[in-house]
C-alpha cells in the first residue's frame, strides 16, 4: 500500500514506464483489426453431394440418411441438419463450442470416407468443407462494361477479378452473381438420333473418351527419355463439328451431321439485376480475424487498378458491410472522446481547480491506452463489444483518480504541501483502491470460463474491462499521485462547513440509525417492489439493428420458370424503388440454383439521409409485398434469417404438416408476430418415368440406363463426366444434350432410344410409361428426423421473448401429437443459452466478489454489508429498461454484469472509511456518520462522472445504436438508484452487522474460553 509514496520518491522510473506503456497502447490501437463484431468461432462442416436431377426424395433415402447417421454419432455434435432440394443435398454438422474446428472437418470427411461405397454411385464426390466465412457477404457489386456480353463479363468475373481479390490477405470467398458460365454445346437433333438409333448419353461417351488428350507414361529413345501422349483433343468448333461417332452396325457419322456445335455458354439458372437493368454481379466474404475495414479498402484500391487497366468495364459498388462497421466503429470513438469530455467536465464542477481536473483528465488515456496493448496481445479486435466496454468503463477509469485527487485535496485543505498531501492520501486510501479494483476484476474474471457461443461475447467485453481497470489501478497508485505531488498547489488551512445537501443528508443518515428496523422493513419493500419489475421486462436476444439494408427472400410456387421469377422480381423492384428511403435494388432470381426463388437486397440511403429507421421501412414494405397473393416472403435479418421462427420435427410429414398448419392458424392472434408462414416442402410438377418391368427385363433395359439417357438428353453430364474443350488458359465442358425446343416436348423425349445390355438400342415408349405428377420441391431434416418451421416478421415495439412465450403458450404447441417435438433451436436456443451462461456468470462473480472481500476485510460479515448494493442495482437498472422500452436482451445483461462489478465501490469506500475510524477509537455511529460526511461528495462526484461518461450512448442514432443505448440505460439507471439507496441503506446494514458480530462473539467466546479447572485436568 506504500507504493504510491514510492512512485513520488522515483519520478523518472514511472514516468518512463507510462511512456513506454502509452507508446504501446498506440501501437497496438493503429494494429488492431476494425470489426463490426468480436470473432466467435462456432465450428460448422458442411457436406454437399450433387447428383444431377435427382429429386429430394430419392437423394433424401439414398444419400442424405446415411450420411446424418454417419456424422450423427461423432463427438461433440450438436445439431445436423439437411436441405435436400432437385440434384442436392446439403448437411450442416454443428459441434459444440469447445470443438477444434480442424478437427471436427477431420472427423466429418473420415465419416464419410467410411460410408462412400454405400451411396449411389452417380452422385458427384462429396465436398466437406469448414463453414469459415464470417458475418455473411462483406460486400456486393454490379460489373457491367461497353460492347461486352454476358459471357464476357462473367468470363472477367470468374478469370480476373475473382483471382485478384482472393490473392488480398483476409478475402475468402468470391462468388459470382448472375451472369453466364461459358460452355461449348452439342445440341443434337432428335430426328436424326431416331434414325440412326442412338441416344445423347452414347454420344457424350465416346467423346468423353476421344475428345482427348491424354498421358501415355514415358519411353526412352536414341539415349533420352520421352514422353508419351496421346492427342485427340480438338482445337476448334470445326474440328468438334467433324468428329466421327461410331455407330453400333458398323461405319460412323460425323458430329455435325446430327448435331449443332457452338461456342455457347450454360443453361441459365441465375439472373440478376441492378435497379431493374440485367448486369452480372459478386460477393466478396472476408475469412475470420480480418478487420473488415483494411480488407474493404484493399478490394476498393485492387478494383480501381483493374478497371484503370480495363477501360471497357464498370464496376459500381452496390452494399458494403464495412461502410456500416466504419461508421459505428467512428461513433463509438466520438461518443468516447464526448464520455471523457464530460468526465473531465463533471471533476472540474465539483472540484473546481483546474490543475487537479488536469490529473483527473491525464488518467484517462493512460488507462485506455494499456487496454489497446492487451486487446493486441490476447488477438482481439476493435469491434462492438469491446469498444462498448471501454466506453462504459470510462467512467470507472477517472474515478479511481477522482477518490485520489478528492482525498489529496482534502489534506490540503489541512495546510499540507501537496508533496506531503499527496504522499498521505494516497497511502490512506489505498487499501479502498485495491480493494475496489480486485472486486471488479473479481467479477470479471470467472466470465472468461464461460462457454458458448453467448460466453464469446461476455468474455471480450469481461477482460477488456478487467484489463481497463487493472490498468487504472496502476495510474492510481503510481502516475495520479505523482502528477499531483508536482501539479496541485497548496492550500490555506480552512475548515469545510457542510453543505445544505450533506446536512440533509447527514440529518436523513441520523434518522435512519435511530429506526434502523423500519429502514431494513422499507429496502425490504423496495427489494420486493425492484424484483417485481423483473418479470415485466420482455426478453429477447439481441436488439432491433439499422444496418443500413434489408435482405427479402421470395418464394414462387415451384415449378416456376426462371423468366416468370425475373418477372416478378422486376415488378417488386419498381414498388421498392418508389420509397425515398431506398438508394438502390439489387435483384437475384433462381437462388441456389432454384428458379422458382429469388432475393432483393434493398440497400437503403445514410441515416442522416432517411426519415424511417430500417425496421419501419420492412414493415412499410410488408404490407405491400402482402399484395402479392401468389408467393411467399420473409426479411432476413442480421443472421439471415427470420425474425421468428419455431421449428417441429418428427418421422411422419402428414402429421407434422397438419399440426403446423393448426399452430400457424392460432398464430393470427399473436400480438407481434406478422406474415405468419409455414416453411415446408411445396409440391413441384414433375414427370414419371415409370418402366415396364417384365419388358425392360426382357429386352435389358436398366432403371440407371433409363435415367442416364433421360439426363444427358435434357440437362448433360455432370462436368466432371463431360468431355473438355480446351482452350488456351483453360478446359470448358462440352455439354451434349438435345435441342432446346425436343427437350421440352414429351413426345420427344418418349422417343428417344435407351442401351440395353446387350449394346442395342431400344425406344423407351416400349419399356416405360410417361406421366404427369408431383413431388416435393424440397426437403428439410433437423437432427435426423423431418423438420417444418413456422416463421414470422417481428413487428415494430415487440421482442422475441415476448412473442416466442405467446407462440410456446397456444393450445396447439402445449398439446403436440405423439412424435412430434418443439426442439430450441434459433434464437429461442441462443436466448435460453444466454441467460443460462449468464447466471453461471453471475453465480460465480457474485461468489468471487465476497470471496475477494472476505480477504481483504478479513471478516465473513461484514462483506454482507457491502453486498447490499447489488440487488439494489438490479432494481434500478429493470425500472430504467421498463421506461426506456427496453428488453432483458444479450446488450441488456451485459450491462447488468457490468453493473454488478462497479456499484460495490460505493460501498467499499463508505466500509473502509468506518473501518478505519473505528481502529482509530470512534464508535459505531460517530464512524458511520463519518464515513457519511467525508466519503459522501467523492461516491456522488464518481457515480455522476461515469453516468456521464456513458450518456452519449443513450442518445446516440446510426448503426449499433440500439445495442449500446439499451446497455447504457442499464448500467446508469441501476448505478444512479444502487448509489442513492446504498448511501443510506449500506451505514444501516453495517450497524446491524456489526451487532450481529459482537453478540456472536460474546457467544463464541464463551465456548471457547478456558477456566483454571480446565487447566488443572488437563495438566493431569
Amino acid at each position: 500500500m506504500k507504493i504510491s509514496s514510492w512512485a513520488i520518491h522515483h519520478p523518472i522510473p514511472i514516468i518512463v514506464l507510462f511512456i513506454a506503456l502509452s507508446l504501446g497502447g498506440v501501437a497496438s490501437f493503429l494494429r488492431l483489426p476494425i470489426n463490426a463484431n468480436p470473432n466467435v468461432n462456432f465450428p460448422i462442416v458442411s457436406v454437399t453431394v450433387t447428383q444431377t436431377g435427382a429429386s429430394p426424395t430419392q437423394l433424401e433415402s439414398s444419400t442424405t440418411r446415411r450420411i446424418e447417421d454417419a456424422v450423427g454419432g461423432l463427438a461433440d455434435v450438436r445439431h445436423v441438419s439437411s436441405t435436400i432440394s432437385e440434384g442436392s443435398s446439403a448437411t450442416t454438422v454443428e459441434f459444440a463450442i469447445e470443438t477444434d474446428v480442424d478437427r471436427a472437418v477431420n472427423d466429418v470427411r473420415n465419416a464419410i470416407s467410411q460410408i462412400r461405397d454405400e451411396l449411389p454411385a452417380g452422385i458427384d464426390t462429396p465436398l466437406v468443407e469448414r463453414v469459415d466465412v464470417e458475418g455473411g457477404a462483406l460486400a456486393f457489386y454490379s460489373v457491367g462494361g461497353v460492347n461486352l456480353d454476358q459471357s464476357e463479363i462473367s468470363r472477367l468475373i470468374d478469370n480476373e477479378i475473382k483471382r485478384r481479390l482472393l490473392a488480398i490477405p483476409g478475402v475468402q470467398q468470391v462468388k459470382r452473381l448472375g451472369g453466364v458460365t461459358r460452355e461449348i454445346r452439342v445440341l443434337l437433333d432428335p430426328a436424326a438420333l431416331s434414325s440412326l438409333k442412338i441416344d445423347a448419353a452414347y454420344i457424350n461417351k465416346q467423346l468423353a473418351q476421344n475428345n482427348a488428350d491424354l498421358p501415355a507414361d514415358r519411353t526412352v529413345l536414341d539415349g533420352a527419355e520421352n514422353s508419351l501422349r496421346v492427342t485427340g483433343g480438338a482445337k476448334s468448333i470445326e474440328e468438334l463439328a467433324d468428329t466421327p461417332i461410331r455407330l453400333e452396325g458398323g461405319g460412323s457419322v460425323r458430329l455435325g451431321d446430327i448435331a449443332r456445335v457452338e461456342d455457347s455458354h450454360a443453361e441459365v439458372r441465375s439472373r440478376s439485376r441492378m435497379d431493374g437493368l440485367e448486369t452480372a454481379g459478386f460477393s466478396i466474404s472476408r475469412s475470420k480475424g480480418a478487420s473488415d475495414t483494411v480488407v474493404m479498402q484493399k478490394i476498393k484500391e485492387e478494383l480501381a487498378k483493374f478497371t484503370a487497366e480495363h477501360a471497357e468495364v464498370k464496376i459500381d459498388e452496390i452494399y458494403t458491410s464495412a461502410d456500416e462497421t466504419k461508421q459505428s466503429y467512428t461513433q463509438t470513438i466520438w461518443m468516447l472522446a464526448e464520455g471523457a469530455i464530460l468526465t473531465v467536465l463533471v471533476v472540474f464542477i465539483f472540484l473546481r481547480d483546474a490543475r487537479a481536473t488536469l490529473v483527473a483528465a491525464i488518467s484517462l488515456p493512460l488507462s485506455i491506452l494499456p487496454t489497446f496493448a492487451a486487446l493486441y496481445l490476447l488477438d482481439y479486435t476493435l469491434n462492438g463489444i469491446t469498444l462498448l466496454a471501454l466506453m462504459l468503463v470510462i467512467g470507472i477509469l477517472v474515478d479511481d483518480a477522482i477518490v485520489e485527487i478528492e482525498n489529496i485535496k482534502k489534506h490540503l485543505a489541512l495546510g499540507k504541501r501537496p508533496y506531503q498531501a499527496a504522499i498521505d492520501a494516497a497511502d490512506d486510501i489505498g487499501f479502498a483502491m485495491v480493494a475496489i479494483t480486485l472486486t471488479i476484476v473479481a467479477i470479471f474474471l470467472p466470465v472468461s470460463f464461460i462457454g458458448g457461443g453467448i460466453g464469446q461475447y461476455f468474455r471480450q467485453f469481461g477482460i477488456t474491462v478487467a484489463a481497463a481497470v487493472l490498468a487504472s489501478l496502476l495510474v492510481a497508485r503510481l502516475a495520479t499521485p505523482l502528477l499531483a505531488a508536482y501539479v496541485l498547489k497548496p492550500e490555506a488551512k480552512e475548515e469545510r462547513e457542510a453543505g445544505k445537501l450533506k446536512a440533509a443528508y447527514l440529518n436523513l443518515l441520523n434518522s435512519t440509525l435511530d429506526h434502523r428496523k423500519f429502514t431494513l422493513f422499507i429496502g425490504f419493500l423496495l427489494l420486493l417492489g425492484f424484483f417485481a419489475l423483473i418479470p415485466l421486462l420482455p426478453t429477447g436476444f439481441l436488439p432491433q439493428s439499422d444496418s443500413g439494408s434489408s435482405s427479402v427472400n421470395i418464394t414462387l410456387a415451384p415449378g416456376s420458370t426462371l423468366e416468370q421469377t425475373d418477372e416478378r422480381l422486376i415488378n417488386l423492384t419498381c414498388v421498392v424503388k418508389q420509397n425515398p428511403a431506398v438508394l438502390s435494388v439489387f435483384a437475384i432470381a433462381g437462388g441456389g440454383g432454384e428458379t422458382h426463388k429469388g432475393e432483393l437486397l434493398i440497400t437503403l440511403k445514410p441515416h442522416k439521409q432517411r426519415e424511417v429507421t430500417q425496421k419501419r421501412f420492412e414493415d412499410g414494405l410488408r404490407a405491400e409485398l402482402a399484395k402479392f397473393s401468389d408467393m411467399r416472403f420473409a426479411f432476413a435479418n442480421d443472421m439471415a434469417a427470420r425474425d421468428i421462427s419455431v421449428i417441429l420435427t418428427g418421422e411422419d410429414a402428414d402429421a407434422l404438416s397438419k399440426t403446423a398448419a393448426l399452430i400457424k392458424s392460432q398464430m393470427s392472434g399473436v400480438a407481434g408476430a406478422k406474415n405468419a408462414q409455414v416453411d415446408e416442402p411445396l409440391q413441384k410438377p414433375e414427370i414419371r418415368v415409370n418402366l415396364i418391368k417384365k419388358e425392360a427385363a426382357r429386352l435389358g433395359v436398366s432403371h440407371q440406363a433409363v435415367a442416364e439417357a433421360l439426363r444427358i438428353a435434357t440437362v448433360g453430364d455432370t462436368d466432371a463426366a463431360s468431355a473438355k474443350f480446351d482452350l488456351p488458359d483453360r478446359q470448358v465442358p462440352i455439354r451434349v444434350s438435345l435441342e432446346e425446343s425436343a427437350r421440352d416436348d414429351l413426345d420427344v423425349l418418349r422417343k428417344i432410344y435407351v442401351q440395353s445390355a446387350a449394346g442395342t438400342a431400344v425406344s423407351l415408349s416400349s419399356v416405360a410409361q410417361i406421366s404427369y405428377s408431383q413431388g416435393a420441391a424440397s426437403i428439410e431434416r433437423f437432427d435426423k428426423r423431418c423438420k417444418i418451421a413456422l416463421e414470422a416478421d417481428l413487428q415494430p415495439g415487440f421482442t422475441v421473448g415476448e412473442v416466442l412465450e405467446q407462440i410456446y403458450a397456444l393450445p396447439a404447441m402445449k398439446n403436440l401429437p405423439s412424435g412430434i417435438v418443439s426442439p430450441e433451436y434459433g434464437d429461442s436456443e441462443y436466448m435460453s443459452e444466454m441467460f443460462e451462461q449468464f447466471g453461471i456468470a453471475l453465480g460465480f462473480g457474485v461468489t468471487m466478489f465476497l470471496l475477494v472481500l472476505v480477504v481483504l476485510f478479513r471478516d465473513f460479515l461484514q462483506p454482507a454489508t457491502i453486498f447490499i448494493a447489488l440487488p439494489l442495482s438490479i432494481g434500478g437498472a429493470a425500472g430504467g429498461l421498463l421506461i426506456y422500452g427496453g428488453a432483458l436482451d444479450l446488450s441488456a445483461v451485459i450491462g447488468i454484469l457490468m453493473l454488478m462489478a462497479i456499484v460495490g465501490k460505493n460501498s467499499i469506500l463508505l466500509v473502509d472509511f468506518v473501518i478505519e475510524k473505528r481502529l482509530r477509537g470512534s464508535g459505531v455511529r460517530q464512524a458511520l456518520l463519518s464515513s457519511g460526511s467525508e466519503r459522501a461528495r467523492p461516491i456522488v462526484m464518481t457515480t455522476i462522472a461515469m453516468i456521464a461518461g456513458m450518456a452519449p450512448a443513450v442518445f446516440a442514432s446510426g448503426s449499433g445504436a440500439e445495442f449500446r443505448a439499451t446497455m447504457s440505460v442499464t448500467v446508469i439507471c441501476g448505478l444512479a438508484v444502487s448509489t442513492l439507496l446504498s448511501l443510506v441503506f449500506v451505514p444501516t446494514v453495517y450497524s446491524i452487522v456489526d451487532d450481529a458480530k459482537r453478540f456472536l462473539g460474546k457467544r463464541l467466546s464463551k465456548l471457547t474460553s478456558v477456566t483454571e479447572q480446565d487447566k488443572q485436568n488437563a495438566v493431569r
